[in-house]
């Protein structure tokens, strides 16, 4: 995080100094001199501002609460607010922000304060209140307290606006404006035409094509697919984003992730999603074993991934493997059910 300076505070106006950095994140240090003096001189909910800062192109400001803030939080405590101090705030923003004495550690690291949920910031709100930062008499008592002074550390993050690919994926989430209306497995799917034909060529043949009307005045039937398949098929199709697979126990994962790809593989091809097809194979190539190696090199040569018949004959042709295989009965059941597979083993072997 940026750093972007630092009020003193508590006898009279804030000094210091204070820079404006571009980042759209920073930290700025408050540092509270002569506690006594503001717990003995403050009014129950009065505020001690800090000089103004800049950080992701706002300008923001700390107020120190000696008695709790004006929104009426017990006297007992220190409070601290954050607020924006441009005039005109065009757009809501979501900024993730933390507070902690200035030798809390653990609490500055950027992945800490990225984690924490965003507060939201807007000409009708712009402030975020930490009504109870601390008891008066717990930091009366605490390390953080020397020589009548303490330094608060304020971090704050503005969380960048959502990128197209959100915003997409947004869209299915909430259903709004959806016209076209699925039926898998017993299951209903809302999406959008637009969206689906801009990203398949056989979405667009079906629902763009000479019978669109009667597509689109009923519910399409999806068949031969499990609902969870083409759930996961519609979140690439909104995400670009390999989709993550639904586990039903979680001792079978890997045997599971296979049978899940291979679905997906499948449906990729149904669609022609190119792109789905090339992550599933990815992800595959890394699970071939001598369990798996038959079924995978069947789906590999139904649905013309060439990649992936490769790293499964590379796995046949290596001798520990294959003599694993030979060993069991799988060895047999590829030559029974598979004679193509020998065949280019074969070849394989021989070059």
């Amino acid at each position: 995080m940026s750093f972007t300076g630092v009020s003193i505070v508590g006898q009279g106006q804030a000094t210091g100094h204070a820079i404006n950095v571009d980042a759209a994140s920073g930290s700025h240090l408050l540092v509270i001199n002569g506690y006594s003096h503001t717990k003995a001189t403050a009014a129950a909910g009065a505020v001690i501002l800090s000089l103004p800062f800049m950080v992701g192109g706002h300008r923001w400001r700390i107020f120190y609460c000696p008695k709790g803030a004006p929104s009426g939080c017990a006297e007992d405590s220190v409070s601290l607010i954050l607020s924006i101090v441009n005039k005109n705030v065009t757009e809501d923003l979501k900024v993730q922000v933390g507070f902690s004495f200035l030798d809390q550690h653990e609490k500055q690291d950027s992945a800490y304060i990225r984690a924490k949920e965003p507060c939201n910031f807007s000409s009708g709100n712009r402030c975020w209140v930490h009504k109870n930062f601390v008891k008066r008499d717990a930091l009366e008592k605490s390390k953080h307290l020397n020589d009548d002074c303490f330094t608060i550390r304020c971090d704050l993050a503005v969380v960048p606006p959502p990128t197209i690919q959100e915003l997409i994926s947004n869209l299915l989430m909430s259903k709004e404006g959806t016209d076209v209306t699925f039926n898998v497995g017993g299951e209903t799917f809302v999406a959008h035409r637009s969206v689906l034909v801009a990203r398949s060529s056989v979405f667009k043949a079906k629902l763009f094509g000479p019978i669109k009307e009667d597509m689109i005045a009923s519910v399409i039937q999806i068949e031969d697919m499990e609902a969870k398949v083409f759930r996961a098929l519609l979140s690439f199709i909104y995400t670009d984003l390999l989709p993550e697979m639904e586990v039903d126990m979680v001792e079978e994962r890997e045997a599971q992730e296979v049978l899940w790809l291979q679905h997906l593989i499948a449906a990729a091809d149904r669609y022609n999603l190119q792109r789905l097809k090339v992550l599933c194979e990815d992800k595959l190539c890394k699970l071939v074993d001598v369990s798996s190696v038959r079924t995978i090199f069947i789906l590999a040569e139904r649905h013309n991934c060439g990649g992936l018949k490769d790293v499964c004959l590379e796995f046949l042709k290596t001798p520990s493997n294959l003599k694993e295989i030979t060993a069991t009965n799988v060895f047999d059941d590829i030559i029974r059910t598979c004679p193509y597979l020998l065949e280019e083993l074969i070849g394989k072997l021989a070059s």
